[in-house]
């Protein structure tokens, strides 16, 4: 341990490390619990519909998980094209998560890929070979094959992707040469484009393919933003709780939980703006083929899970995070982060279960999906946790890590004079002279 290292775990003004010995039990308890109430669920399905209702509830759970993988590696392209420094810090963790994405995910989706003729309507014969113009106009996307072929380029795209972004990042932390940094710049510049249309393919042929006859180009956009907002509610608290530890302490300070908080509102507005927009056009054009998805989206109950994502997922985070204090208030944090894992987990069973149960919510099967989110959350965090202290929590040898620390900013702005009246009492801050500040 580092003189610093031992200085942090001592300074008596930071708050005492939380207690987790008791959570160190609770993936394998998710895993156990989550995977007893999967399997029954799957016995239960097989004998009473021919598993349809187990595809759709591992469908809910897979497409929540792959909101976190995929908003984590977006997070991670955009600190390398941005030449990010303050998220340095954080870097570590989002690679972590964007490698579930292959192969954990990939083997998820195995339950899809076998269950996906029973789940997909198009995917049988007789649509198939049918007239029906709204799924032949999207041949060869909408075939058995394309299903297929989307699938396994969606994953190799990720594999590639997160494996070579997490080799250059390991290999900086062992070397620190700038040829790392240049190759990681040097994925995320293509990877971004390919990310978008892999996001873009899995959310069509795996969500709105459910109702193939169903047009829009916004759809896409709509997963993507929920799947970042998800992201960073996950990664405030992971942060949160690292800080505490005194695994980051060193390496951050009060103003990125700052600009965590400040992202999540912005996504938090963003979603918004995508579903809005997608929800107006849609009804303004009032074209029949298009208006059916709100319209079966409006029958039963349904119509309250609608109005409860529109001031759940919008206006409460919004109000919530509306003031600049609450950012950096982790008692008001957690409480905003737990609400939206919450309500991603409502805005993918809205997107999703319709179809099969049209009359309103399910609640009599609600315990089937929540079950296998249970198993596929704690078998995905024992992996993290697993990955996360393989190496190093952060990148120790990244050029920009001082920056992160608050220890130099290049431009004089309000936050970044923050930042530098802070680093003069940082652990092993360098003594500055007043005529140099």
């Amino acid at each position: 341990m580092s003189q610093q290292d031992d200085f942090s775990n001592n300074d008596p003004t930071l708050p005492v490390p939380l207690d987790l010995s008791q959570w160190r039990k609770l993936p394998g308890q998710l895993i156990a619990g989550g995977g007893l109430v999967t399997l029954v669920g799957l016995l239960y399905s097989w004998k009473h519909d021919g598993l349809v209702n187990f595809g759709f509830s591992w469908l809910v759970a897979f497409m929540f998980f792959l909101s976190l993988g995929l908003g984590s590696l977006f997070l991670v392209l955009a600190h390398h094209l941005f030449d990010a420094g303050w998220s340095v810090a954080t870097r570590r963790m989002c690679e972590h998560l964007a490698s579930l994405l292959f192969p954990w995910m990939a083997i998820l989706f195995v339950p899809i890929a076998l269950l996906a003729p029973r789940i997909y309507t198009w995917m049988g014969p007789v649509l198939q070979a049918s007239p029906d113009h709204a799924l032949h106009a999207k041949f060869p996307l909408f075939t058995t094959a394309g299903f297929y072929i989307v699938a396994v380029a969606c994953f190799a795209v990720w594999w590639l992707l997160t494996n070579r972004l997490k080799f250059w990042s390991l290999q900086q932390d062992e070397t620190g040469s700038a040829e790392c940094t240049r190759k990681m710049r040097f994925h995320s510049y293509w990877g971004i484009w390919l990310f978008a249309f892999t996001l873009t393919f899995g959310a069509i042929m795996w969500m709105k393919a459910l109702q193939y006859q169903w047009f829009s180009t916004m759809y896409g956009v709509q997963y993507f933003a929920g799947s970042v907002w998800l992201t960073l509610a996950t990664l405030y608290i992971l942060t949160m709780i690292l800080d505490r530890q005194r695994v980051l302490s060193d390496v951050l300070h009060e103003h990125q939980f700052y600009f965590l908080g400040t992202l999540l509102f912005a996504f938090t507005v963003f979603y918004a703006y995508v579903s809005f927009s997608q929800y107006f056009i849609i009804w303004n054009a009032n074209m029949p083929e298009e208006t059916f998805w709100y319209v079966v989206r409006e029958k039963g109950t349904w119509f309250y899970v609608g109005l409860v994502i529109i001031f759940g997922h919008f206006f409460m985070p919004f109000l919530a995070l509306l003031r600049i204090d609450v950012k950096s208030n982790f008692a008001l944090m957690i409480p905003i982060v737990a609400w939206a894992w919450l309500m991603h987990f409502v805005d993918m069973t809205f997107n999703i279960l319709p179809v099969q149960f049209k009359d309103g919510f399910p609640f009599q099967w609600i315990w089937l999906p929540l079950g296998i989110m249970a198993f596929m959350g704690g078998l995905l965090a024992q992996v993290f946790l697993k990955k996360f202290a393989s190496a190093s929590p952060y990148p120790k040898k990244d050029p920009r890590l001082v920056e992160a620390m608050g220890l130099f900013h290049p431009v004089a702005t309000q936050i970044s004079g923050g930042e530098l009246d802070q680093a003069d009492t940082r652990h092993g801050a360098p003594i500055q002279p007043k005529g140099d500040r």
